[in-house]
């Protein structure tokens, strides 16, 4: 590695770090929940080290837990990881001199905590810087998915159960900061809530099917809710 690459593969690590460190109380709940839930050690591993696509994760072996079908499971998690096609082909343009063949590897690591790093760079970025910050946060997700994992075997049963709430947990810090800033959010939250409540107590249609179609009808109405950017209207 020359002088250059070594340099960014240092500031690289140096920006990752704290996503690193972040994503470790995350994973290790994803571990435990694992484990409670009756998946292998194996199981786990794969999940992280294959999908790395943490909520997805929660949500998946919870779906799992409930006996929901596979093609449902899948389509779930797919329309919610459906975002990472835009931050992908956003970061696509940032990356000069790309080796294509390494693409694949840099749009894998992608998550909205690296993607919000990388992103925020006002300068073109080096495949290598790219690779280093997903990289480390990716190792960081699969070593704590293991871990918590492992330690589940020695946690009590009600300690190991009550990390069942870890998911709603996330998704309500992830959601908190975003309706302190929007009162849209609050709404298309409230909204989203109402939904997927309807559904449920109606049996309108067949359970199983409540979370897509919550999720789809709620993303159709983030695009008539939410405020759009003017045309050239450049982001602080």
């Amino acid at each position: 590695m020359n002088k250059c690459n070594k340099k960014e593969a240092l500031s690289a690590l140096k920006d990752a770090l704290p996503i690193a460190i972040g994503y470790i109380p995350i994973a290790l709940a994803f571990g435990i929940i694992s484990k409670t839930n009756q998946l292998s050690l194996l199981d786990c591993f794969l999940f992280s080290f294959m999908v790395f696509a943490g909520a997805s994760q929660f949500i998946a072996v919870n779906l799992i837990s409930s006996a929901v079908s596979g093609f449902q499971i899948i389509f779930t998690t797919a329309i919610m990881n459906s975002r990472h096609f835009l931050m992908s082909a956003s970061l696509s343009t940032k990356i000069k001199s790309p080796r294509k063949k390494l693409l694949p590897l840099v749009a894998f690591g992608v998550t909205d905590e690296t993607f919000s790093v990388l992103a925020t760079k006002n300068k073109e970025l080096s495949v290598i810087y790219s690779l280093v910050v997903n990289t480390t946060a990716y190792f960081s997700w699969v070593l704590g998915s293991v871990t918590g994992y492992l330690l589940g075997s020695f946690l009590p049963d009600a300690v190991q159960a009550s990390m069942k709430i870890a998911l709603y947990s996330m998704f309500i810090a992830i959601l908190v900061p975003s309706m302190k800033k929007s009162k849209e959010v609050v709404i298309l939250a409230l909204l989203s809530g109402g939904i997927h409540t309807f559904l449920n107590f109606t049996n309108f249609i067949p359970q199983d099917n409540n979370l897509i179609i919550s999720i789809i009808l709620a993303s159709l109405l983030g695009l008539i809710i939410l405020p759009k950017e003017d045309e050239g209207e450049v982001k602080s």
